[in-house]
């Protein structure tokens, strides 16, 4: 199955669009949403294979919400406008259709990221290896901020936000996400989970004691279920 998302800022357009997935047997429709940043949580949550995305939309338009995404599905726009069909094949959109799309030409497009989805699923197709990021976006006060990993040096959970405290100067960026999703963004390598909520960088720690992590001045506590993970990064038993 194809796991797919619906973008569009127009409510009817949107439950056409619902409508005509549906009809095909190998979508299986995970969100629809009214607006990008909406879908960016979504996409930080979850895994989508392919993106139903208008063009033109308030705020963030479909073009530019491909190009904020460090990790991209495929996409298939789908709008009133021809005059950005170039835009959208440099940006590798898997197909680019003309409202009013019609059923057959509809499933035209679907049938496509399908054959690409089994050739990547069955290693039929030859991909250069692509260097993976070293930073990604988060939602801020309707913005999307970039946030390098090399900059993080711990993070906390706040009921439903979570706080990056970054490399001084700059200031701490606060986000809507779940410290689960967040931990799933993060290298593995270079951060360690030690409470349910403290993320803290492997690289800013500098001291550590069987309930404490030192970053400098900064004590943060060690959860019991996460001491295992400390004694990883350590090598050794913590005193």
């Amino acid at each position: 199955m194809l796991r797919c998302m619906a973008i569009d800022d127009e409510p009817l357009a949107l439950e056409l669009l619902e409508d005509n997935i549906s009809k095909v047997p190998y979508l299986q429709l995970v969100a629809s949403c009214s607006n990008p940043l909406e879908a960016m949580k979504i996409l930080q949550e979850q895994e989508i294979d392919l993106v139903f995305l208008d063009i033109q939309m308030p705020g963030l338009t479909g073009l530019q919400f491909i190009q904020s995404l460090a990790v991209k599905p495929m996409f298939i726009l789908i709008t009133a406008y021809e005059k950005y069909a170039l835009q959208g094949f440099n940006l590798d959109v898997t197909d680019y259709m003309v409202k009013p799309v019609s059923l057959e030409r509809f499933i035209k497009g679907c049938n496509k990221a399908w054959d690409i989805f089994q050739l990547k699923q069955k290693g039929k197709e030859t991909v250069t290896a692509e260097v993976k990021p070293d930073y990604f976006f988060v939602n801020v006060e309707y913005k999307l901020v970039k946030v390098v990993f090399a900059d993080i040096t711990w993070i906390e959970g706040l009921k439903d936000y979570i706080k990056i405290h970054l490399v001084p100067p700059a200031k701490p960026v606060i986000t809507r996400m779940s410290m689960k999703s967040m931990e799933d963004q993060l290298p593995k390598t270079d951060f360690i989970r030690i409470h349910k909520s403290y993320i803290v960088s492997s690289a800013s720690i500098t001291a550590v004691m069987k309930n404490t992590v030192f970053i400098h001045d900064l004590e943060l506590p060690v959860g019991e279920s996460y001491r295992d993970a400390l004694t990883f990064l350590t090598g050794r038993n913590t005193v």
